[in-house]
């Protein structure tokens, strides 16, 4: 009976904790979309938790273990679209169109947290990894968009264009511009559609 009380009691201080790690988390994300990782103290982060700063450094002794804590669970809330939106799509124009779609729409909706995460992430070696790798997972996704078929000097233009038209930071020069999203797409369509018209030297 005194083991199975123990268990109990040691399980009910796991979910606490667990709970308390959760709420610690979702402040830390709430203050990088709105104020950015730069502008973002422990004691901000512990008055949003509602927790005190020891229990933040518990948790979290060190940025890097922040930012991943973060961006996991950002990404679990948030995540990129998936190919299967346009892979069975052969016509390359309209897979192209389908795929930005979904990328911009995306973009759309996380704006608040990107801006500012792109803006600060040179500050912090681990930030900026995560970071790389999320453009690298757009660049992939962007060679998915460009279809298969020959490689040859119309896919790499085609990829080249898609790897530019699914950097965040071309979305956001537009969207500064007040360029809505379906208008962005089909700018990105227009300059792909010219470049694959044009004579190739």
């Amino acid at each position: 009976m005194k083991r199975s009380k123990r268990s109990y009691v040691l399980k009910a201080r796991g979910e606490r904790q667990a709970e308390t790690r959760a709420r610690i988390i979702e402040a830390i994300m709430h203050l990088h979309e709105e104020v950015g990782p730069r502008n973002t103290t422990v004691s901000a982060i512990a008055e949003r938790a509602e927790v005190e700063r020891l229990t933040v450094y518990r948790h979290f002794p060190d940025e890097s273990a922040m930012f991943d804590a973060c961006s996991h669970r950002y990404t679990e809330l948030n995540p990129p679209p998936s190919p299967e939106l346009w892979t069975d799509e052969q016509d390359l124009a309209l897979r192209a169109k389908r795929g930005l779609d979904a990328i911009y729409g995306y973009f759309s909706r996380t704006a608040p947290m990107f801006a500012k995460i792109y803006r600060d992430a040179d500050e912090y070696p681990t930030l900026k990894q995560i970071m790389d790798g999320f453009d690298a997972h757009l660049r992939a996704l962007a060679d998915d968009v460009a279809g298969g078929g020959p490689r040859d000097r119309g896919h790499s233009r085609r990829s080249v264009i898609l790897h530019h038209a699914v950097k965040f930071a071309t979305w956001q020069s537009l969207e500064s511009d007040g360029v809505r999203d379906s208008d962005k797409v089909e700018l990105m369509l227009e300059w792909l559609a010219a470049v694959l018209s044009s004579p190739v030297g």
